[in-house]
This record gives C-alpha cells, sequence and structure tokens, in this order.
C-alpha cells in the first residue's frame, strides 16, 4: 500500500526511536542536547558517561546511521552535535500524532512542560 504525501515517513521514525531505545543512547542523546550547540568530542562523552571508547564508538554509528547526531571533524578531533532539525521532525510526529489528531494529550500541557 502507497503511503499518501501528507502521510509520515513511519519507517525513518520507527528507526530513530529504535536507536535512542537503549538507556546508553538516550543518555549520549541527552548530553549531547545539554552541550548543544557546540557539542562534545567522543572522549569527553565517554568519560562523563562512562562508556568504553569502543562501546561509545559502536552508539555513536547508530545515532549517525539515523541522523540523530551531527559529525564535524576539528583537526584530530571528532565533534557531535545533537541534529536537533531531525528532533524536531521527530518531535513534530509525536505531537501531531497525540496532541492534534488525536487529542490523547491536550497541547496547553505539552506548552507547559516546555516551558
Amino acid at each position: 500500500m502507497a503511503k499518501s504525501k501528507d502521510e509520515p515517513d513511519m519507517a525513518r521514525f520507527a528507526d530513530m526511536f529504535s536507536a535512542m531505545g537503549t538507556e546508553p543512547r538516550l543518555r549520549i542523546m541527552r548530553l549531547l542536547l545539554a552541550a548543544h550547540p557546540d557539542g562534545m568530542v567522543a572522549s569527553d562523552i565517554s568519560a562523563e558517561l562512562d562508556i568504553p571508547p569502543s562501546t561509545l564508538s559502536h552508539h555513536l554509528d547508530k545515532l549517525k546511521n539515523e541522523d540523530l547526531v551531527n559529525v564535524r571533524r576539528d583537526s584530530k578531533f571528532l565533534w557531535y552535535t545533537a541534529n536537533t532539525e531531525v528532533l524536531k521532525d521527530l518531535l513534530g510526529f509525536l505531537y501531531a500524532e497525540c496532541c492534534t489528531r488525536n487529542r490523547a494529550i491536550e497541547p496547553k500541557t505539552i506548552l507547559q512542560l516546555c516551558r
């Protein structure tokens, strides 16, 4: 069944949720959002979250593959930042589903949480 052009890309959003669906990756995203917009180098993320570098690399790759994290090279360092544009799309999808289309949660409740 073909989806309409207005229908959200469910597979894309499901993959993003799956990528963030482990405690270490959610902690990484939280830390990168706290460091926004500058981001952090991998060694600082590793030290802050007490995640071994090889394990951290695996988690960052998964987040990067789903476009949740951006990477930029600065001489010999890789800087990681949360991709806020993609996160905005993901939050917009959730907001549309729970607060506008289905009214499961009143929109003003979400706005109060954001303050």
